[in-house]
């Protein structure tokens, strides 16, 4: 048995992760796939494994271009590639508009599928590509033969009544390097202003973040004289920064700390720094920064809205993203009391310890070839 994959639709971000990772902890043999060709372009492929006998990694130049090249070489040319390398085509960027058959895709990207998150862009550009998103990927899921998502929530929101068998949840996994035991908490007495409770945010500033609301409830709390500082990590879409700077016109107090982009590599590092981890997106398919942080041993507030609670269960406190008062409320619970860090922190631990890339890569594979027998037994 043969698999093909796609990159097309990979620029970066957790789609490229998610493949980098996947191709590292697989031993697709044990699903009884024997070869695996990934076609991508020369950046693409030089971050995945070298040393796989079972994989073959062939640049296309096309893919080194703009959107318009990509589409059309998916429509073309990997058809043909495909034909003759692979019994099943995996296509984890979601979107295919090619005539291979079977193929496997994956649902991965909430914001096109949740039109009221989605319209918190307003009359813009970005409003608009999402909604060319959501037309382009439902006519994918529509044609594909097998469909990944990343949990249940999604794939109640999104499924269009296909047949169990052709569907799968397969959640990503937590790296390793993110993995450090909780550590005693300690009490608030024993922090002060020149060594803060240190809060960490890490995502991209954007509409569906909230980090405004964030920030605006830790200054209350530094305002009620807590010793506490917010770090926010991450890139931002440029008029949900306009907005964060509004609010950060009242940090008199330099409570908040903005620390950019970070690379994924350091992020380790970030985490063992912080005492507790807020979040507060109110669209996610899997909230990978969420799990990261549950692996770090940190205690959590999260954001309450779905999919958040079906990862974290009881190992964190719940709050309203979109007011402050509530996050305010959910942070002070935790920071009042040493031994509900300590307990919650050990529950995401644990939790998180469920969700590993060999898990991922398994399941993954072991789908792939269920679709190629399924497709056999059709014919």
């Amino acid at each position: 048995m043969r698999v093909g994959i796609d990159t097309a639709n990979l620029r970066g971000g957790g789609g490229l992760t998610h493949l980098v990772e996947l191709l590292r902890h697989a031993d697709p043999r044990v699903s009884g796939i024997e070869r695996v060709t990934v076609w991508g372009s020369a950046a693409t492929l030089a971050l995945l494994p070298h040393d796989r006998e079972w994989l073959a990694l062939v640049e296309q130049q096309e893919l080194e271009g703009g959107l318009r090249a990509r589409l059309a070489w998916q429509r073309g040319p990997l058809t043909v590639l495909a034909r003759a390398a692979c019994d099943v085509l995996f296509v984890p960027g979601g979107a295919y508009g090619g005539g291979f058959h079977p193929y496997v895709t994956m649902c991965r990207n909430m914001l096109p599928f949740d039109l009221r998150e989605a319209a918190r862009y307003g009359a813009s550009w970005m409003f608009v590509r999402l909604l060319l998103l959501r037309w382009a990927q439902r006519r994918a899921f529509r044609n594909a033969d097998g469909m990944i998502y990343l949990n249940d929530y999604v794939r109640g929101l999104v499924d269009r009544g296909r047949a169990p068998e052709t569907t799968t949840v397969v959640p990503h996994g937590v790296s390793d390097r993110f993995r450090f035991p909780p550590r005693p908490q300690r009490p608030i007495g024993d922090y002060d202003e020149e060594h803060p409770f240190t809060i960490l945010y890490t995502s991209i500033i954007d509409v569906y973040k909230h980090q405004w609301n964030v920030a605006a409830a830790v200054m209350k709390l530094r305002e009620e004289g807590l010793p506490v500082v917010l770090r926010l990590a991450g890139g931002n879409y440029p008029p949900s920064m306009k907005r964060l700077r509004e609010v950060l016109a009242h940090d008199t107090r330099n409570v908040v700390e903005l620390a950019g982009e970070i690379r994924h590599a350091a992020l380790p590092e970030l985490y063992q720094a912080a005492d507790l981890f807020v979040f507060a997106s109110t669209c996610e398919n899997m909230p990978n920064i969420l799990m990261e942080a549950m692996a770090a041993g940190l205690p959590i507030a999260s954001s309450g809205h779905p999919p958040m609670p079906q990862f974290l269960g009881d190992a964190g406190i719940y709050f309203d993203p979109n007011q402050p008062d509530d996050i305010a409320r959910a942070i002070r619970t935790l920071i009042a009391d040493p031994a509900l860090r300590t307990t919650l922190a050990e529950r995401a631990f644990a939790r998180a310890a469920q969700y590993s890339w060999e898990r991922c890569a398994r399941e993954t594979f072991d789908f792939l070839a269920a679709i190629v027998a399924r497709k056999g037994v059709a014919a």
